[in-house]
């Protein structure tokens, strides 16, 4: 085959349309993978926030999805401090240190996505990490304390799964994030809101796209615009579209971490501040009466 044929035979392989075991299409290739968590920064700072995330990540996904080899190495851990004594069985402890090197390394359970784009962020993340769980954990820790563990970080919003940013493959994932988040209470009839958020994107529109998701939402199940118990979140980045389902959105400030801890902590600062003016007040009003000396 000439250069020229093998030319047109990829171009034809690149224009043909791929399907999904489910029968639906395929089409084109997202460039950030999910699912994910999308992430709000202070400009700038944007390297310093994917650091401070993958510590905060890490040590929240341990504690909601430990591993075997956290169990083994604090085992390990614990048959050292034992062992002190014995410190002269020099093969026991060089066979455990050969044990340690072949041991496997943990596979990184988190992946910065490059945006190119100031204050945007994006974390993948592989299972068995649930994005929705992670976020949600974080921020009722961040209502509960008015510590956020991070400086630059604002707004998170988690991604169940993604996709290419048209119309055809966007009903497709939304369908199949919704049907999931369902299964749990099949039964029961929700009311629910379509947040949709556009950036840096102006081929699908607003007004088109969510009359469209509406259609793909089972029958029983009803919009409410002021008090719904569900957000259907879909976030729209350049040619990438994410999609996940939440409760609480608003009573959560829309997972704005800093907002939350700023709004805590003012709010913990009047309370002490009414109690200290309550605290002067009493001691003038029990303070005995001054007599001038004339």
């Amino acid at each position: 085959m000439t250069s020229e044929g093998k030319r047109k035979g990829d171009g034809r392989d690149k224009g043909r349309r791929r399907f999904r075991p489910d029968g639906t299409p395929i089409w084109g290739q997202k460039s950030i993978d999910g699912p994910g968590i999308w992430v709000t920064c202070v400009k700038g700072k944007e390297k310093q926030t994917v650091g401070e995330l993958y510590d905060l990540f890490d040590s929240l996904s341990n504690q909601l999805w430990p591993t075997e080899s956290d169990g083994t190495k604090e085992d390990s851990d614990k048959s050292d401090d034992e062992d002190v004594g014995g410190a002269d069985d020099l093969e026991k402890q060089i066979a455990k240190e050969v044990a340690s090197m072949k041991r496997p390394r943990r596979e990184t359970r988190f992946a910065n996505c490059q945006t190119n784009t100031p204050c945007v962020v994006f974390i993948s993340c592989k299972p068995p990490v649930d994005p929705v769980k992670l976020v949600v954990t974080h921020v009722q820790n961040v209502m509960n304390t008015g510590v956020t563990q991070t400086r630059h970080t604002q707004r998170l919003t988690p991604i169940s799964a993604s996709c290419v940013a048209n119309m055809a493959e966007i009903r497709s994932q939304f369908t199949s994030v919704v049907k999931h988040a369902l299964e749990n209470e099949p039964e029961k009839k929700f009311t629910y809101k379509i947040e949709l958020r556009l950036r840096n994107h102006n081929t699908v529109k607003r007004d088109t796209l969510i009359p469209e998701l509406a259609k793909c939402v089972p029958e029983g199940h009803t919009v409410s615009l002021d008090n719904p118990e569900l957000f259907i979140l879909v976030e729209i980045f350049k040619s990438v579209c994410g999609i996940s389902v939440v409760k609480d959105y608003y009573k959560m400030q829309k997972f704005n971490v800093m907002e939350i801890a700023n709004t805590r902590n003012q709010r913990e600062e009047k309370t002490d501040g009414r109690v200290t003016e309550r605290t002067k007040e009493g001691e003038a009003q029990d303070a005995p009466p001054t007599t001038e000396s004339g």
